[in-house]
């Protein structure tokens, strides 16, 4: 194997932007989820995010349409040991490349779907 998954880095749910406080409140004060303050190279960040040992939840408002799609912005971002040599794997093997609509300076990521349409990041390192 050229590559390897090396972590699982974040995973972002929606929610409808009428219940983005509500769950901010469930997921920070209910279930006592430390809110993380995003470094400002991600001042474009949406939502909120929060630490859990070893990765993150980013919670975003999305339109209610959205998921019904295909646009979702859901996903679950794996982290590789070689994201050059897993890019080569997922082209040579036909699977759907996605475009990176909201790039990241400095970071390495790229997005696919997976055979059940399912979003994936992956990204270099943990």
């Amino acid at each position: 194997m050229p590559f390897r998954v090396i972590s699982l880095n974040h995973v972002q749910i929606t929610v409808p932007r009428a219940a983005e406080a509500a769950a901010v409140r469930f997921y920070r004060d209910l279930l006592g989820l430390p809110q993380l303050v995003e470094p400002t190279a991600r001042e474009r960040q949406e939502g909120t995010w929060f630490q859990l040992p070893g990765f993150r939840i980013h919670l975003t408002a999305e339109d209610a349409g959205a998921a019904g799609t295909g646009a979702s912005r859901r996903h679950v971002c794996l982290a590789v040991d070689d994201l050059a040599a897993c890019r080569r794997a997922m082209d040579r093997s036909g699977i759907e490349m996605l475009p990176d609509e909201r790039p990241i300076p400095g970071v390495e990521r790229f997005f696919v779907r997976d055979p059940g349409g399912n979003r994936l990041e992956i990204m270099q390192g943990t």
